[in-house]
Parts: C-alpha cells; sequence; structure tokens
C-alpha cells in the first residue's frame, strides 16, 4: 500500500481524479466529509443511544452522540500527530499538496461515523437482532438467502451497517453521504465479509465491515485505495492504515470516559477508582496541583485529560514505529494492545466490565431490548412484506 493512494479524495460517482493541490483551502474534501456525517439523519439519531449506563436523571452519563464526538476529537489528534511525521517521511506527498490537518480530518471523520450502525442497546441490540433471524420468527427467510446473507442477519454487525448508512444509494441519494473513500477506508475496521467468521487471530478478523448487499461497493473502494487482499477463497483485506488510529481513539474514549461515568454514577467507588487512573498519569501528573482539587468532577477531569493525552502520544507513538508493517498488512493488533500502558487498561477494563457493563441497571435493559426489537423487527418486516 501507499500513501498517496490511501488518501484518495474519490467520492462515490466522480468520473475524474480529484487532486489535492487543486482543492480549495477553506473547505477541503476531507472536512466536507466530517460536515456531511454531523449533519445527517443518522448521526443526530445517536443522541437517543446511549453509551454503556441507561439514561439517568440525577447524572449526566455519555450517549453514543457524545460518545462518537469525543472519539472524533481524540482521533483528529492523532491523526495530526502521525501526519507530521509522515509528511517529513515521504515528502512528496507535501510536493502533491497534501497537509498536516489532512490526516486530522479523515481519521476525525471516520471517528465521528464509527457508531452510526450501531442498534439501540448497543452490542446486546446486535444479539437480539441476530437471534431474532437465528432462532425467532425470521428463521422463516432463511431459506430465500444465500449463505453469507444469512450470516450477515444472525450475526449482526453494527460496523456492516455503518458502511450501509453511509453508502446505500437510495433514490434520489446516489452514493448515501457520498463520503471520500480516504475516509471510508478509515472506517472499515474490519475489512472483510461474514463468513468465513474469524479464520485467523489477526485484528481484521475479528468482525466483518459489509452486508452482501454493499459488496460491489466495498470492493470498488478496496481497489481505488489499494487495500491487500488477504485471502483468495473469500473476501478480506488488510486495513486502511488510518483505520488502526480510528480504533485506537475509539479504545482511548471507552476506557477512560466509561469508567468515568461509572465512577460519577457511585456504581465505582472513587478513591478506588482514582487510584487506577493515577496509575496511567504517574509520569505526567503535577501532584500539587492534583491535591488543590476539591470536588470529585474535578479531580475526574484532570486524570481524565491527562490519561487521555498519555495514550493518544502511545498510541501515535506505536503507530508510527510500526508504519512500515502496517502499509505491509502484516501489523495484525490494535495498537493499544501493544502499549506500555497495557496492564493499567486492562485493570480498568475488568473494573468497568464487573462493576458497570454487568451492573443491574444495565442488565435490565439490555433484556429489555431483546423484547423491544423482537417487536420492532415484526412490525418493519411485516410492513415491507405488505408493500412488496
Amino acid at each position: 500500500m501507499n500513501w498517496e493512494q490511501l488518501l484518495s479524495l474519490k467520492r462515490f460517482g466522480d468520473a475524474q481524479k480529484r487532486i489535492r493541490k487543486l482543492q480549495e483551502e477553506t473547505r477541503i474534501g476531507f472536512e466536507v466529509d466530517y460536515d456531511r456525517i454531523i449533519f445527517s439523519d443518522s448521526f443526530r439519531s445517536l443522541q437517543d443511544k446511549t453509551q454503556v449506563v441507561p439514561l439517568s436523571k440525577t447524572d449526566f452519563v455519555h450517549t453514543r452522540l457524545t460518545h462518537s464526538l469525543e472519539v472524533s476529537v481524540v482521533g483528529r489528534s492523532l491523526g495530526r500527530i502521525v501526519g507530521k511525521q509522515l509528511l517529513e517521511k515521504y515528502p512528496d506527498l507535501k510536493v502533491l499538496g497534501y497537509q498536516v490537518n489532512d490526516f486530522g480530518a479523515i481519521v476525525a471523520s471516520a471517528c465521528l461515523a464509527h457508531d452510526i450502525g450501531n442498534p439501540p442497546f448497543g452490542h446486546s441490540g446486535e444479539k437480539a437482532i441476530g437471534e431474532y433471524f437465528e432462532t425467532g420468527k425470521g428463521l422463516r427467510y432463511k431459506e430465500h438467502l444465500t449463505e453469507k446473507e444469512w450470516q450477515d442477519l444472525i450475526d449482526f454487525e453494527g460496523n456492516a451497517n455503518g458502511f450501509k448508512i453511509l453508502t446505500e444509494s437510495r433514490e434520489g441519494i446516489l452514493g448515501g453521504l457520498r463520503l471520500s473513500y480516504a475516509t471510508l477506508g478509515a472506517f472499515m475496521k474490519y475489512p472483510k465479509e461474514s463468513l468465513p467468521k474469524k479464520p485467523t487471530s489477526n485484528i481484521v478478523d475479528k468482525k466483518y465491515g459489509f452486508f452482501q448487499s454493499e459488496k460491489s461497493v466495498f470492493i470498488d473502494i478496496t481497489k481505488e485505495l489499494g487495500l491487500k487482499k488477504l485471502r483468495e477463497k473469500d473476501i478480506a483485506y488488510t486495513r486502511h492504515p488510518l483505520a488502526f488510529l480510528v480504533e485506537a481513539a475509539d479504545d482511548i474514549c471507552y476506557t477512560i470516559i466509561d469508567f468515568e461515568d461509572g465512577i460519577n454514577l457511585g456504581l465505582i467507588e472513587e478513591e478506588f477508582a482514582l487510584e487506577y487512573l493515577i496509575n496511567l498519569v504517574r509520569d505526567t501528573i503535577n501532584t500539587e496541583k492534583y491535591y488543590q482539587l476539591k470536588t470529585k468532577q474535578d479531580r475526574l477531569s484532570y486524570l481524565r485529560a491527562l490519561a487521555i493525552g498519555n495514550l493518544i502520544n502511545e498510541a501515535a507513538t506505536i503507530f508510527l514505529k510500526n508504519e512500515e508493517a502496517i502499509l505491509k498488512g502484516i501489523y495484525q493488533t490494535s495498537l493499544l494492545d501493544k502499549c506500555r500502558y497495557e496492564a493499567q487498561i486492562n485493570d480498568i477494563i475488568q473494573i468497568s466490565i464487573k462493576k458497570i457493563y454487568k451492573s443491574n441497571e444495565v442488565i435490565e435493559k439490555e433484556i429489555s431490548g431483546y423484547t423491544i426489537l423482537a417487536d420492532l423487527l415484526d412490525v418493519f418486516i411485516t410492513a415491507v412484506n405488505n408493500v412488496y
């Protein structure tokens, strides 16, 4: 893979190549991507979906919308840090007109959209949709579908649904949001189809990234970007390198900010929790400033900012260290899996699983989601069948 091809400004339906040097600097194509996502109905609908903890009447908790905005901010920083170094390493990109902010805009846009395909109730919602088709009323449709189409349904995946939302042509709207292929490439964390399921330990094979209905669009994007094919027998490609930064931004935010939500809601004891955050920032914390802070919120905010900053720098460092392996398609793990804070991150995640994700409040809502989604699917599928 090469960066000139990976930074393609092409959009659905373009007949001619878009040249970076000829872009209007006050509103370059990658920034247009961000604008199109943020003004879309699909993005706005994320305000009604909670991140982890159900909506509280007394405390602020994150929705998918606020989470996505925060991930995009972290992603923008990651993109700019990496972009600065890449432009120095590959001066030809500067000659072509590429700038530091291009990398930040691509990653920020992909981050903004990273949850756009998630159903209500998050991962539990994905399982509920899959269960509806695998063992529920949806089972009767199996005989009408190919093996891979059926797998798309019983293993419903928010990432693939997001790709559909961003690219699906509808009457009067060709190419969905018509984002640049660079941004779509960075969005695709799992550039493969649903079968075979998890054939290797490569991070690409952890999930899948497109439904069979969007296969032709997916292949067109991979060809334009020059992504490398992983296997001959099925459709699976290496990641766009910037997808590693999108994943890292998401990992950083949900690790730190879900933990913060748990503390604010009283699901995790403050003193116990703050000690774990301090372990992430021992090298950068100003203890004198920290002990002057009087409220829990102020202490949390300070530690959160330091922790996110440390993890941004760590993820960027790991990316740049492994950039050549990433371009060759042989780097196979997430960036934070290789970081020096891996033990501290795992400690925080384990506490979050025990105290937040498995709290009664969350589990009760997830159980309710199974019934709600099954009922909604009945209504929508019946309506579609009556039309056709």
